[in-house]
């Protein structure tokens, strides 16, 4: 038996939160920006993800209007650095309403570490960092998506497996719903299957 749910008579508050719900787990684009004025700030976006491999692009989606938006705008840069369980506190307490003179940088006791390519300084214990120059902002209902191109990729070569990033080293922190979030838990493996080789690995349910 399901629980059938309408957006419109549950409302925008009640409706988010079951989207945030089920919409899981959702990675966490830790979003380093500056003001026009040169104020630094730092907050967690868990609407992210890859929006074009070539040229490679992320999106995150700015819920309302934050300063990330606004500063992404006045200056068309930011960073996406990766949010790491060992920074379970500092990527949470980024999140807090600062005004928008406080650099969170600052007020949580994180290093910022200059970028290679963008104005705008990465998190320094953070294991990886994305340096995006703004593609396009585009307004969704009463939301922004912000598309940036990645101009460089700066990663820590602690959580490399040879070439490759090892997803176990990374430890990265994903977001659900309510104050909830995980961390990596299990990791399992399968191979896509070729339609020439179906049904390959897969066993079909029985008739």
């Amino acid at each position: 038996m399901r629980v059938d749910v309408d957006p419109e008579s549950a409302g925008r508050r009640e409706f988010y939160a079951l989207l945030n719900s089920v919409v899981v787990p959702r990675p966490i684009a830790w979003v380093s920006s500056r003001s026009a004025d040169g104020v630094l700030n730092l907050a967690p976006h868990s609407f992210f993800t890859v929006a074009s491999v070539q040229p490679p692009m992320v999106q995150f989606t700015s819920v309302g209007r934050k300063d990330s938006l606004n500063n992404v705008e006045a200056t068309g840069e930011f960073v996406v650095n990766f949010a790491a369980e060992p920074l379970y506190e500092q990527v949470n307490a980024s999140g807090t309403n600062f005004p928008p003179e406080v650099s969170e940088f600052e007020a949580i006791g994180v290093t910022a570490e200059p970028s290679r390519t963008v104005a705008v300084p990465r998190v320094a214990e953070s294991p990886v960092a994305l340096e995006c120059t703004l593609h396009t902002t585009l307004p969704i209902g009463d939301c922004t998506l912000v598309i940036g191109q990645v101009r460089h990729l700066a990663i820590d070569a602690a959580v490399l497996d040879g070439n490759h990033p090892d997803v176990r080293r990374l430890r990265p922190l994903a977001r659900l719903g309510k104050d909830e979030w995980s961390t990596l838990g299990e990791v399992r493996e399968i191979s896509r299957i070729r339609y020439a080789d179906w049904p390959g690995h897969f066993t079909p349910p029985r008739s």
